[in-house]
């Protein structure tokens, strides 16, 4: 046999050799983990179909909850406001996280053009301060709680409670700064007054309404400053 045979046949042999070890050792790793790499196995498959499951009751909640948001809508604007209200006090209870906060920010609005104003800010204010609601919503209460009491609170306090949202990387800071300038207008502080209203007016970011606003008051603040 020539050497060239020889090699073949070593080679042969060993990889025969490989594959029986590999086989054995398969065998006693699957003796060994097999009820294991099953159980893990059966442990994903239920895990998947339990996220599906949740998953899909989470959607028919959420759809639930957006429907019976439409429904108190659609009373509200058709003057139904006591079966609007008692709709969303109910969605408030049971409905999907998103939803409750908007049903609050509803029953606010409710009470507001009813003219409880105290009543509106006062929800406003309980929303704003709830850590379970998106920071979306306790910002924009915040907002909407300030106007409604920037005639009644005490100036200074309001002011600081509007500081973080007055910040430049505020989204709500055109709205947060109004308010503010409002309070120093109160607080017989004119020159704060008129840098506020400046930097609203100038913000080529605000919303017109609210830039317009901000130059009529700035023209005003500006000509009592003068008198």
């Amino acid at each position: 046999m020539t050497d060239k045979t020889d090699d073949a046949a070593t080679d042969l042999l060993i990889k025969e050799v490989d594959e029986d070890l590999r086989q054995e050792q398969l065998e006693q790793t699957w003796k060994k983990y097999g009820s294991l790499i099953t159980g893990g196995a059966v442990a994903i498959v239920l895990a998947v179909a339990g996220w599906q499951g949740w998953t899909s009751y989470d959607l028919k909640q959420r759809q639930a909850s957006s429907l019976r948001y439409a429904e108190a809508a659609g009373l509200a604007e058709q003057g139904r406001k006591d079966e609007a209200t008692e709709t969303l006090e109910k969605l408030k209870s049971d409905g999907t996280k998103g939803y409750r906060a908007l049903a609050d920010m509803r029953l606010a609005d409710l009470k507001q053009q009813a003219g409880d104003f105290l009543g509106a800010a006062a929800l406003y204010q309980r929303l704003a301060a709830d850590s379970g609601v998106d920071k979306v919503y306790r910002d924009m209460a915040t907002i909407r709680a300030a106007y409604l009491v920037v005639d009644t609170a005490d100036p200074a306090a309001l002011d600081k409670s509007l500081e973080p949202l007055a910040a430049e990387s505020s989204s709500w800071r055109h709205s947060a700064r109004e308010i503010q300038a409002l309070t120093a207008l109160k607080r017989g502080d004119d020159a704060r007054a008129a840098d506020l209203f400046a930097k609203i007016a100038e913000d080529a970011a605000a919303p017109q309404g609210l830039r317009t606003r901000a130059a009529e008051m700035l023209a005003a603040t500006s000509q009592r400053a003068r008198s």
